[in-house]
């Protein structure tokens, strides 16, 4: 299992992850929206922007400060 860092010391498996999508477009907005309602939202970004959604293959949504570019990069690592 390998441990990708999205910022702030916390960390995903790279296994479970289905995609990061940055967090701009109005559909977006409405599932993060949704998935919070349902419990199902974790919020990783320490109070700062959200720049990145990693949605999980659990039906979980993480929300990351660090950009999806970062991240791509760290998962390609």
């Amino acid at each position: 299992m390998k441990l990708i860092p999205i910022g702030f010391g916390n960390l995903v498996s790279a296994d479970r992850v289905v995609s990061v999508i940055s967090p701009e477009s109005a559909p977006i907005k409405r599932m993060i929206q949704d998935v919070r309602e349902r419990g199902l939202l974790i919020d990783a970004s320490f109070g700062r922007s959200t720049k990145a959604v990693i949605v999980m293959d659990s039906g979980n949504v993480v929300l990351s400060a660090l950009a999806p570019e970062v991240l791509a990069q760290r998962f390609s690592e």
